[in-house]
């Protein structure tokens, strides 16, 4: 009995999960532009007009633009924050840890007014560098909890063989350190990555209606009407992530990442 109802209960969570995203892939391939499930006719036009119409094709370069940019900046700035705590081990570790973390703890809405106040008294609201600047450090606590769980899962003994052979820090970390935890920067730079490409709060805030992202196109096209274009954004996206978080899940350590910094033990 038991196993039937465990069975029940993972089909119904399949249900609630995917359900909405089996609806929202079949409005994007309505052949007629209508919100309709199941779709009225099979039809690929809005991924081709998502792709080759200007007033999408803005939007996305925009995303795509913000969200690389941010996240490399955001790795550029955990990393060396995450070296130094753990190769220092300074009293005020946590200090920094915690507020290096405290952006993304925040409710968004205060984060974001905290950016529009910032950018509107250096005169910069609005513009595409602030947007990319607020999304940085909005989601800097990614790849800082990542690049520091990689830090931890180093064993000092490594390091320690390396230095008693003689090579110096540089080379310490050039060739043990740095192999060690790329695999977290790589997951924290996705992570950031596709947190960004669906933000809205701060990218609305920052830059209002001049700099146009791929969320507040869709809150924008909204007031004139839906259309399975909309539909079809969900769709890529939902895919992009999954594409990434897949690769992570396969090539990464996905239990270390998760927080098991030693996952074989019980």
């Amino acid at each position: 009995m038991s196993r039937i109802l465990r069975n029940l209960y993972l089909t119904a969570m399949v249900f609630v999960l995917a359900g909405p995203l089996v609806i929202v892939l079949g409005v994007s391939l309505n052949a007629k532009k209508r919100l309709f499930f199941p779709p009225d006719g099979i039809s690929l036009r809005w991924y081709v007009e998502l792709l080759t119409h200007k007033e999408w094709l803005v939007p996305v370069k925009n995303s795509l633009t913000i969200a690389g940019a941010s996240s490399l900046i955001a790795l550029s700035i955990a990393l060396p924050l995450g070296y130094f705590l753990w190769r220092y081990r300074v009293f005020y570790a946590r200090a920094l840890f915690v507020l290096g973390i405290a952006p993304f703890l925040l409710p968004p809405v205060i984060t974001a007014l905290g950016f529009l106040t910032f950018w509107v008294t250096v005169g910069m609201y609005g513009n595409i560098l602030a947007t990319i600047v607020s999304h940085a450090i909005f989601f800097v606590t990614l790849p800082l909890v990542t690049i520091s769980l990689g830090f931890e899962s180093i064993d000092h003994e490594i390091v320690e063989a390396a230095k008693t052979m003689g090579a110096d820090s540089r080379t310490v970390f050039n060739s043990i350190v740095f192999p060690m935890i790329r695999p977290y920067m790589i997951s924290g730079f996705a992570f950031s990555f596709v947190l960004s490409l669906n933000e809205y709060i701060v990218a609305y805030m920052v830059s209002g209606f001049t700099v146009e992202t791929l969320p507040i196109k869709i809150f924008n096209a909204l007031r004139y009407g839906y259309t399975p274009v909309m539909a079809a954004v969900i769709v890529v996206f939902v895919a992009l992530a999954a594409i990434i978080f897949s690769l992570i899940a396969r090539f990464g350590d996905l239990p270390r990442l998760l927080g098991a910094l030693n996952p074989e033990q019980p």
